[in-house]
C-alpha cells in the first residue's frame, strides 16, 4: 500500500505539534508521536538543520520552538500529502472490502473474525455493517488492546468463539498473520482483501 514514509509522518507530527505549542518539551513530542525520546530528538534536530524549526532559549533552562516560513510551507505540504493518501486509502480499502463481502454472500459467511488491529480493520468493520455481516471481534497476538471498534480483541486463537470465516486486516506483515490463521483453519475460510497485495489465496484468484 502506498503510504507516507515514516520520516514524513514523524516530521509532520513535529511541525504540527510545534505550531500548536512552542514550549513543547522533547518528552512531550516523543509521547505525542508515539516514538522513543531519542528518535524524537533526532528528527527535531533534522528539522532544525533543514531550516524548518528555530530554537530560542527560555528561562529555567527551557527551550521554545518556532516554525520558520519554510517550516510552515513544509507542514502544509506534508498535511496535504497525508490527506490525499488517506482519502485514497479509504476509497481503495472500501472497494477491497466490498469484494471480500461479495465472496461472503456467495459462501454464506455471516460471522466474521478480523485478523489484525489496524485502520484498515476499522474500515472493514464499518463496511461489514453496510452488507449486514456480523464482525465478532479481532484476533491479533501482538495487540495490547482488549477491545477494538467496540468488540473484543483476542491474542490467542483458541479464545476466539465460533465464526464462519476470517478477514485478514493486518497491514504490518499480513503474511505472518495469514500463516498463523492458516495453521488453525482451512485456507478457504481465510479471506484476504486484494489491497494487502498477497497473491496466494483462493479469493484473490477469483
Amino acid at each position: 500500500m502506498n503510504t507516507p514514509s515514516r520520516e514524513d509522518a514523524v516530521t509532520r507530527g513535529i511541525l504540527e505539534t510545534i505550531d500548536t505549542r512552542s514550549d513543547v518539551s522533547q518528552r512531550h513530542l516523543a509521547d505525542n508521536l508515539g516514538v522513543a525520546l531519542g528518535l524524537a530528538n533526532l528528527y527535531l534536530k533534522r528539522c532544525v538543520r533543514k531550516g524548518l524549526v528555530k530554537i530560542k532559549q527560555a528561562p529555567a533552562n527551557r527551550y521554545l520552538y518556532y516554525l520558520t516560513p519554510k517550516g510552515f510551507a513544509e507542514k502544509s505540504r506534508l498535511t496535504a500529502q497525508y490527506l490525499s493518501v488517506s482519502f485514497d486509502f479509504y476509497r481503495r480499502a472500501g472497494d477491497s472490502c466490498a469484494k471480500v463481502f461479495h465472496i461472503c454472500d456467495q459462501e454464506k459467511f455471516n460471522r466474521l473474525l478480523l485478523c489484525g488491529v489496524s485502520e484498515f480493520a476499522e474500515i472493514a468493520s464499518l463496511r461489514a455493517e453496510e452488507h449486514g455481516i456480523q464482525i465478532i471481534g479481532t484476533f491479533d497476538p501482538s495487540s495490547n488492546r482488549s477491545r477494538f471498534v467496540a468488540r473484543p480483541v483476542w491474542r490467542r486463537f483458541e479464545q476466539v468463539p465460533d465464526f464462519d470465516a476470517c478477514v485478514l486486516t493486518a497491514v504490518n506483515d499480513p503474511a505472518a498473520l495469514y500463516k498463523e490463521a492458516s495453521s488453525r483453519i482451512e485456507d478457504q475460510r481465510i479471506l484476504v482483501p486484494d489491497i494487502l497485495g498477497l497473491k496466494f489465496t483462493r479469493n484473490n484468484s477469483r
